[in-house]
């Protein structure tokens, strides 16, 4: 009894200890958006998954891997100390837009990177979409509605390194048809009523959008198991040549691998059929083509996340991607 009224007599406002780090809830791989009023539906952004804790001795960018990468987010983290509170952890992630407004997880990697980039760090924005702490507050057991409805007013409107990650209030289907047909990488669905739970949690569904084309096949490097394939050599068609578009290492089973080698050991190439040099790879005539599923284009036009889903032989009626006429 005495430990209940302890308890109760505690005041809801007694500040509580912040979080050195918060393992971020990760959402959940589906085929298709929910249905219902208790879901939310945002953009999912592609990037760096970011903690932003602000407290009176300084700010800190906490990456999803625990690592403090303050440094590289300069511009975040000065905007972030100009938010109007003494202590938040304000969860997000952090991109570079392409022309079209779209994240390009390529352009963030250039931003970020030691090498010499037409992008500059200042260029990257964080899009905030969750509020885990404010102001000696624990706001984690909170519905999600309710640490937005706090999180808004705080960063909503700004136009600088920091931004609000908006609500779409849209049929989720419907969402996601329309964030596919502009390229973007998918849709994250929320419930609104969940609190927030570290690790990866059925109550935060993300769900992507795949492109599928065809791509001639020009080689492939060995895998270490006897006989099999462990990279597919991929090529699309570029004025009357073929320019090399990145490599594929899944979507096989281990018979279709054989299977696969056998074909293209039967077909070997004079000469490589695209400007590749690669220790070990073999290189085939480009008679056969590829149907490979694949997120988007990398800014060196490369396939990110290719997955094979079957392969044919060329024919007159096939026709493989064109950079040309393909916007990546």
């Amino acid at each position: 009894m005495a430990k209940t009224l302890r308890k109760k007599s505690v005041p809801a406002t007694l500040p509580e200890p912040m979080p050195r780090r918060v393992e971020p809830c990760v959402a959940t791989l589906v085929d298709k958006p929910p249905k219902g009023p208790e879901w939310a539906f945002e953009v999912k952004w592609d990037g760096y998954r970011l903690a932003v804790h602000v407290e009176p001795g300084g700010v800190s960018a906490i990456t999803r891997g625990g690592y403090d990468w303050t440094k590289k987010f300069g511009a975040i983290v000065a905007e972030a100390r100009k938010l109007g509170h003494t202590t938040m952890i304000i969860d997000g992630e952090a991109v570079v837009l392409d022309d079209q407004g779209r994240s390009d997880f390529g352009l963030l990697q250039r931003a970020v990177g030691r090498r010499p980039s037409s992008h500059d760090a200042a260029e990257i924005i964080f899009f905030a979409f969750d509020l885990l702490y404010l102001d000696g507050q624990d706001l984690r057991m909170m519905p999600l509605a309710e640490r937005r409805q706090l999180l808004e007013p705080i960063v909503s409107g700004r136009t600088g390194a920091i931004r609000f990650s908006e609500e779409v209030r849209a049929d989720g289907a419907e969402f996601f048809r329309v964030a596919c047909e502009h390229g973007l990488e998918g849709i994250i669905a929320k419930r609104r009523d969940k609190p927030y739970r570290s690790g990866r949690r059925p109550e935060w569904l993300k769900i992507k959008c795949a492109r599928r084309d065809t791509f001639a096949i020009v080689g492939y490097e060995p895998s270490t198991a006897p006989g099999t394939i462990g990279r597919l050599l991929l090529a699309a068609r570029k004025g009357d040549g073929l320019v090399y578009v990145g490599g594929c290492g899944t979507g096989w089973s281990n018979k279709e691998s054989s299977q696969l080698r056998e074909l293209l050991d039967a077909i070997p190439a004079k000469r490589p059929p695209v400007a590749l040099k690669r220790k070990g790879a073999f290189f085939a005539e480009p008679l056969l083509v590829a149907e490979v599923e694949y997120r988007a284009w990398t800014q060196d036009r490369k396939l990110r996340h290719p997955s094979f889903k079957g392969a044919r032989a060329l024919d007159e009626e096939t026709k493989v991607y064109e950079i040309n006429t393909h916007p990546l």
